[in-house]
């Protein structure tokens, strides 16, 4: 009994010391001082308060489901020290603006993204003619 009562210690003492021993091998790899811009597209005026998400990205593009937010300040300025290297994906967000969303490579001691957000556009109907006017809805053809 006390051979498999000291074999059951030893294991789970090997067993936390790896996990230790991964968790800081994890924490070695290089990282990034990542600071972001938001500016509105058409004046170049900074946005504040726009919300920046970001997740990282694993091999095959897909979205990890980890990640974190960070809001713009009243220069539409952001900053995060501790990025780790490798593709994040960003999506950026704003009242009143399209959102935002792309892949960005981080590797670089200090990287600088500008994050330029469009007005919403209007939107296209088939039931309006490029001049504005309204078609009868009736035709299966396109409006010419």
């Amino acid at each position: 009994m006390k051979t498999s009562h000291r074999l059951l210690v030893l294991f789970s003492a090997i067993l936390i010391s790896a996990t230790l021993m991964a968790s800081d091998k994890k924490d070695e790899g290089l990282q990034s001082a990542l600071s972001f811009v938001v500016l509105k597209d058409d004046t170049g005026k900074p946005i504040r308060n726009a919300a920046v998400v970001l997740h990282p990205v694993g091999q095959h593009g897909k979205q990890a489901k980890s990640g974190f937010e960070l809001k713009s300040d009243n220069d539409g300025k952001t900053h995060f020290d501790g990025i780790p290297y490798g593709a994040w994906r960003v999506q950026v967000i704003a009242n009143g603006f399209q959102t935002f969303g792309g892949d960005y490579n981080v590797n670089q001691v200090e990287q600088e993204i500008t994050i330029r957000l469009k007005r919403p556009q209007g939107q296209y109907s088939i039931y309006e003619k490029p001049d504005g006017g309204k078609t009868d809805g009736n035709s299966s053809a396109p409006p010419k």
